[in-house]
């Protein structure tokens, strides 16, 4: 019998000039398009599964299997098939236990606490001011196939837990960086992840650890053997992606939404059909137990485009960052982005929005640098005749108090506005603070800090050459307290990817702020006087405790985490024209 003639392997340098090379070779500045030099870094793993069912997934619909695997290998040029998982080295010996929840000290969720004012008590630190200045490394973590070290860790039971941009999720050892487990999420895995129990009968509630990822997937894992015990689909949109932290409490899992249709969507995509929500589950089995929209009219088709595309709305709305539960009032506090398209100035859009943690009922929404329509295409019939100004709220609100005792919400804006809002009547503004010129990119962009006088707000101001720096304001007030222009970059010469942006959240213990910086330095700030008192560049290679080359990059997204003494810091973000990374480290006394 005649052998069948076999076809010739697919080209893919060919297949990359053809089809990728417009948006990868010179991303535009705002672009979410990550540069060719950056896809290198990555396993060819990853590409595929990007192309597959990832951010690319639109963009991947019209290659076979064979010609993603050939666009893979040639820009990673490395052949489909290594371990991407990166715990083959570096395993513990004898795993510590998990410990109860209530003993030691922690850093449990993207808040510390579900007031989420990134402040840390000097009995959680385990750091005083004074020791600042002896902060050193103490051990660093390689993430694989890896351009963004982008998940902010969590401590809880004695443990670190942190997840990866290639769907890995580590569980480590905080003091020793040893991985006492690993699991493969569906895909990315941004948010920082909560650990806590799955019921609120203490005899029967597992301690679980929960988080969710960039292709809609919410999960809970045994937390102290990484087994699955659920995961849930929160949202079927076909570009959701699950950025902010989803908060644990009372029994209920309550999980944030967004998506890449802003600025990720393909170029004959039928804009715009995406609402952000909140969706709570039960966290003993996953189920949803209530759903809301930040956008109440569902989308509908509103015409046309000259290319025969439909034009949908209204949409938007999404929720970048962790939700606030403010335990007291049974409410729970979202910072929610623009529109897409259909309408300027949807009511929940560009807000802080309020909803009742029992049944979902949006409550009230304080919304602010509206009219903001900002993803459609400019001209047609869903979308204005300009866009943006795209001035979102990516960051949670803090929920905190006045020195006389009031509470208050704290929050900035992409505007580059920091407002204090009040939470017993809809959100009324207090006081406003500018701090810096806005951008969408930034202003203020993932979030600031509070203490018990002081509000902290890092600005980045679009990554440009003259960014905003670090500002202190009094919290009664809203008055300047200092303020602490960014010193020149520690990757050198200013220019793209190379500026002291402070685009990252940032954390507060008493006496001393730190904040992560785009040229690739963490920096600690006096909080009485604005003076920099400790500063360590990551522009390096790293010997790592699992044997994964790493290096540092980019400070974008995640704050510094402190706890039991320990200061952990991911470095790299290889998105909007910043430089990738893939390591986390971990900071100790000398």
């Amino acid at each position: 019998m005649a052998e069948r003639p076999t076809q010739a392997s697919p080209d893919g340098e060919v297949l990359y000039r053809t089809r990728c090379a417009s948006c990868h070779e010179r991303p535009a500045p705002d672009s979410r398009a990550q540069t060719r030099d950056a896809l290198r870094d990555r396993s060819p793993e990853a590409i595929v599964d990007a192309l597959t069912g990832g951010a690319m997934r639109y963009q991947g619909i019209a290659l076979g299997g064979a010609e993603r695997r050939a666009i893979a290998e040639y820009l990673t040029g490395k052949a489909v098939g290594s371990d991407p998982i990166g715990a083959a080295a570096g395993r513990c010996t004898t795993p510590p236990p998990l410990r109860p929840l209530s003993s030691g000290a922690g850093w449990n969720g993207w808040g510390p606490t579900l007031e989420n004012t990134h402040f840390q008590p000097a009995s959680q630190a385990g750091l005083t001011a004074e020791q600042v200045p002896r902060l050193a490394l103490q051990w660093a973590f390689g993430f694989p196939d890896t351009t963004s070290a982008w998940a902010q860790p969590t401590i809880a039971g004695g443990r670190l837990f942190v997840g990866g941009q290639n769907g890995s999720v580590y569980s480590l050892d905080p003091k020793t960086g040893c991985v006492i487990w690993t699991f493969t999420a569906n895909g990315g895995v941004r948010a920082s992840i909560s650990v806590g129990a799955t019921s609120t009968d203490s005899r029967s509630g597992r301690i679980a650890a929960f988080f969710s990822d960039q292709k809609g997937f919410a999960y809970a894992l045994d937390a102290a053997t990484g087994a699955a015990i659920w995961s849930r689909k929160v949202d079927d949109h076909p570009l959701v992606r699950l950025t902010g932290a989803p908060a644990l409490s009372n029994g209920r899992l309550y999980v944030p939404t967004s998506s890449y249709e802003e600025a990720g969507k393909p170029p004959n995509y039928a804009c715009c059909t995406f609402r952000g929500s909140i969706v709570a589950l039960d966290a003993a089995t996953g189920d949803i137990v209530w759903r809301s929209y930040t956008i109440a009219d569902p989308p509908k088709l509103l015409g046309t485009r000259p290319d025969g595309g439909e034009s949908w709305g209204p949409a938007g709305g999404a929720v970048w960052s962790a939700p606030t539960i403010d335990v007291k009032r049974g409410v729970l506090y979202v910072g929610v982005g623009n529109t897409y398209a259909g309408l300027a100035t949807a009511p929940g859009a560009n807000s802080v929005a309020a909803f009742e943690v029992k049944s979902g009922a949006m409550l009230w929404a304080k919304q602010v640098a509206a009219p903001d329509l900002f993803g459609c295409r400019p001209g047609e019939a869903n979308c204005g005749e300009r866009p943006g100004p795209d001035f979102d709220f990516g960051s949670s609100p803090a929920l905190a108090k006045l020195p006389n005792g009031r509470d208050v919400i704290v929050i900035g804006n992409k505007s580059g506005i920091g407002y204090a809002m009040d939470p017993d009547k809809q959100g009324e503004i207090l006081w406003e603070y500018r701090a810096g010129k806005g951008s969408a990119l930034g202003g203020i962009e993932w979030g600031g800090a509070v203490d018990d006088t002081q509000a902290y707000f890092p600005v980045a101001d679009g990554n440009s050459a003259t960014p905003g720096g670090l500002h202190a304001v009094t919290l009664a007030t809203g008055a300047r307290a200092w303020f602490t222009p960014p010193p020149p970059p520690a990757c050198g010469k200013p220019g793209r990817g190379c500026n002291g942006a402070q685009s990252a959240a940032i954390t507060a213990i008493p006496g001393v702020v730190f904040s992560p910086s785009n040229d690739g330095a963490i920096r600690a700030f006096s909080s009485s006087t604005g003076a920099i008192v400790w500063e360590f560049d990551t522009n390096r290679e790293f010997e790592t405790v699992n044997g994964v080359k790493a290096h540092g990059g980019s400070m974008n997204g995640p704050a510094p985490v402190v706890a039991g003494g320990m200061v952990y810091v991911n470095s790299g973000y290889g998105a909007f024209g910043s430089r990738t990374g893939n390591v986390l480290l971990a900071f100790g006394l000398q």
